[in-house]
């Protein structure tokens, strides 16, 4: 009797080989729906200088894993039942990114949905022994410029400190440094944040390979990172001592030079340097122990089960944003500021300052002046609804133009709740703004807290009109506290929000 052909197995595939074609069907099912964020993280890797170091990071993670291709062979892959928890944990935080007009939460999800195809397709046991590729791809997601505020006032901190300990003059104006030898200004590109994020992934890797103790991986991270941030401050302070020895603009050139090209290797070595003594993994170490992964495969599933299940879930996720993220609301023809007691409305004049909002549907600008000459200007932008390019929480957004001439100077005590900030534009002339967000109704000067008011408002059905509030004066035209009896007057920001947008 002659055995039946089995073509429903063929005889070239292995196991290894059907999970493998599983892994790339999900991965490439996955990188085609969400393709707009691949193409967003991609372009922000190319054009960003603080991300660049992630292009080095893919090929960085394939290597890593064929280190531990020897040890992998030996385990059982399986179609895993929990990794769809996996992959749902990423579609959700997609949908949050989507829903509050977040990138960053776009993009982690979309990394979370990769590693959880990869327990959908590889099982358990492969997952545990890729654990450290796995972990470090979350470092492919472009976070960490929310810091620059944070690190532009502490370099400019120490930097003052160390020019007064140096005998040299200077005062210090928020992020502005004014010495004998001119003008400067710790920008964000010399936060140093883009050091501080290359640091990390490189501190991560370097801590995996030559460390096996977890307290010595963790100093060794940590003693990297507060080296770049304090070689960073002395970076900017030698580039204004530079300065008063050769001139600005030598030391403009020097520092330029000096910081891309060589001051990243030299605070690296220095870093393994001082860390070598304490090294305690051998160069010959495995990759992996997989002498704990032996027994039988748990949760396993059939592939006509644990596949369907794990192409449909991100394909839920996209339909529910869908359906929740096209809504619009009706918005007034014309964003309306009723006159306060005591304060004229002037209409608006050149005031060389303008904020920018990219995508409104509606914008006003107004300027008020009391009995005493004191000016306060007011800029509204309105949103029928929100979506990439038209957020009144975004980069680039609000009292600070990037291709404007004004700048970032310092954070102010809060007005009325709403988020103050001091600008300076060269001369110089000293801004005082204050913003307010409002989003389903509700005001609030906290960004995050406007993305979460998003988030809500989007996800459960609540107003998808948005307003952007931002009430400015300079300094010399009664600055902070002008402003402060603007809003006493007018009632506060709610209510200037609620007659803009006829909500009460």
């Amino acid at each position: 009797m002659t055995a039946a052909l089995d073509l429903s197995r063929p005889k070239a595939w292995t196991r290894w080989q059907r999970h493998l074609a599983a892994l790339a069907g999900l991965w490439a099912a996955t990188l085609a729906i969400f393709h707009r964020d691949v193409a967003g993280m991609a372009g922000i890797w190319w054009h960003s200088s603080t991300f660049t170091h992630c292009l080095l990071m893919v090929p960085m993670i394939g290597w890593l894993v064929s280190q531990r291709t020897g040890q992998l062979k030996t385990l059982t892959p399986a179609f895993w039942w929990p990794a769809l928890v996996w992959l749902a944990g990423g579609g959700f935080v997609w949908l949050v990114g989507e829903a509050a007009g977040v990138g960053l939460f776009r993009q982690l999800g979309l990394i979370l949905m990769l590693q959880g195809a990869v327990g959908a397709a590889l099982g358990e046991k492969l997952v545990r022994g890729l654990l450290f590729p796995l972990g470090y791809a979350l470092l492919l997601v472009p976070f960490g410029e929310e810091l620059v505020p944070l690190l532009q006032t502490f370099t400019a901190h120490i930097s003052i400190v160390l020019l007064h300990l140096s005998g040299l003059e200077a005062q210090m104006e928020g992020v502005f440094i004014t010495t004998r030898a001119g003008f400067f200004e710790v920008a964000e590109e010399c936060s140093g944040v883009n050091f501080l994020i290359a640091m990390l992934a490189y501190s991560v890797f370097a801590a995996h390979l030559c460390f096996k103790r977890w307290t010595r991986r963790i100093v060794f991270v940590a003693a990297a990172l507060a080296t770049t941030i304090l070689a960073n401050a002395l970076r900017a302070y030698g580039t204004m001592v530079a300065a008063e020895i050769w001139g600005i603009e030598a030391a403009g050139g020097i520092d330029h030079i000096f910081y891309g090209w060589i001051f990243f290797g030299l605070v690296l070595l220095l870093v393994m340097l001082v860390a070598w003594r304490w090294f305690d993994r051998p160069a010959n170490d495995i990759a992996v122990d997989v002498s704990g992964l032996g027994g039988p495969v748990r949760f396993a599933g059939a592939a006509k089960a644990v596949l369907p299940a794990a192409f449909a879930i991100p394909l839920i996720f996209v339909a529910w944003a869908t359906l929740v993220g096209g809504r619009s609301g009706q918005l007034p023809s014309w964003l309306d500021v009723r006159e306060p007691a005591g304060w004229e409305n002037i209409g608006w004049r050149q005031a060389g300052w303008k904020p920018r909002f990219d995508g409104a549907d509606r914008q006003s600008l107004y300027m008020f002046r009391d009995a005493a000459g004191r000016r306060v200007e007011v800029a509204l932008a309105g949103y029928e609804r929100q979506a990439e390019g038209r957020e009144i929480v975004a980069f680039g957004q609000g009292a600070i133009d990037p291709d404007g001439r004004w700048a970032w100077s310092a954070r102010l005590p809060a007005i009325d709740g709403g988020r103050t900030e001091r600008l300076l534009h060269p001369g110089p002339l000293l801004r005082d703004a204050a913003t307010f967000y409002v989003v389903d109704g509700a005001v609030t000067g906290d960004p995050r807290r406007a993305k979460l008011m998003e988030l809500k408002a989007r996800l459960l059905g609540g107003d998808p009109r948005a307003l952007s509030l931002i009430v400015s004066s300079e300094e010399a035209q009664g600055g902070a506290r002008a402003i402060t009896d603007f809003l006493s007057a007018a009632g506060g920001a709610q209510a200037m929000a609620d007659h803009a947008l006829k909500s009460r």
